[in-house]
């Protein structure tokens, strides 16, 4: 039985950052992106990680992101920088705190138990990013952990690497884990999102992963530069046209006036069917709210 997923909020887009370039971090400011994840991890330098650091807990408690999702990516619970990095980000407060390489139930407990002691206000969740097969084969477990676990991060580049895999068009070598991790968190009511595209030149790859990505159900893709959050933000958006058919089938199915099962445009409509269409009004209405 799944769970109730958290109050929703549009993450069509959601770009990664290096902290430690404050000219980006700038500019970011600007980009129609919905949520921002502010790396401390593999975009930083080992000697630039304390610059990032500050870098990042100055942005998140600026004011200056508009209604932008900002979440900080820590360096992994095995670094030497985890500890410096989780407190830092717990004290700053963002919407969440992003953990590469969460392997297990008892990292995320752990994780939510370090997060609380440093005194992270109650808005900030834990993001955790699932990358490696072991993840993947426990992803339900991980998810299911705690309920400050509220978004499933997939690492797709870590997972075809751990697989022995290559990246090809259609992603065939980790379709099986993309629809595992898919389930866990659909099971446990979480969010989940799509990993990474490389090629930022390639954009009618970009869009054809994008297309997959929603058709798989993902709620967005991260992104690795600005020039992919327009794609994504209309790729992980309802139509006009999608929007249109919600309203008439709500609307015909409401006329029916309780009767369980009507038509619509020729099609049978049961409760199943209003209540997607139900979820693709108020995606609509939350992402008109953005704008």
């Amino acid at each position: 039985m799944s769970a109730a997923p958290e109050e929703f909020r549009p993450r069509r887009s959601v770009l990664y950052m290096p902290a430690s370039n404050e000219r980006a971090l700038e500019k970011a400011k600007a980009i129609p992106a919905d949520g921002l994840i502010l790396d401390l991890e593999d975009a930083v330098a080992p000697d630039a990680k304390p610059a990032a650091r500050a870098n990042a807990v100055a942005a998140v408690t600026s004011g200056e992101y508009g209604a932008r999702e900002l979440t900080i990516r820590i360096n992994g619970a095995d670094t030497e920088w985890h500890a410096e990095d989780l407190a830092a980000a717990a004290k700053a407060g963002p919407a969440g705190v992003v953990v590469p390489k969460v392997n297990s139930p008892e990292a995320v407990r752990s994780l939510v138990e370090s997060l609380e002691r440093a005194g992270a206000p109650e808005h900030t969740k834990l993001w955790a990013m699932i990358e490696s097969p072991y993840a993947i084969l426990h992803a339900e477990e991980i998810a299911a952990a705690s309920d400050r676990l509220t978004v499933l991060v997939i690492g797709t580049n870590d997972l075809v690497k751990e697989l022995y895999a290559e990246h090809v068009p259609g992603r065939a070598p980790i379709q099986a884990g993309l629809s595992l991790a898919m389930l866990a968190a659909r099971a446990t009511g979480k969010v989940i999102l799509d990993g990474v595209y490389n090629d930022v030149k390639d954009a009618e790859g970009f869009a054809a992963e994008c297309e997959q990505g929603r058709r798989f159900g993902f709620d967005g893709k991260t992104l690795i530069h600005p020039s992919q959050v327009d794609g994504a933000n209309t790729a992980f958006a309802p139509s006009a046209e999608a929007v249109e058919h919600a309203q008439g089938l709500i609307a015909a199915f409401e006329a029916g006036d309780g009767k369980g099962v009507v038509t619509y445009q020729g099609k049978m409509v049961e409760n199943l069917h209003v209540e997607s269409a139900r979820r693709t009004l108020a995606i609509s209405e939350a992402i008109a709210a953005l704008e």
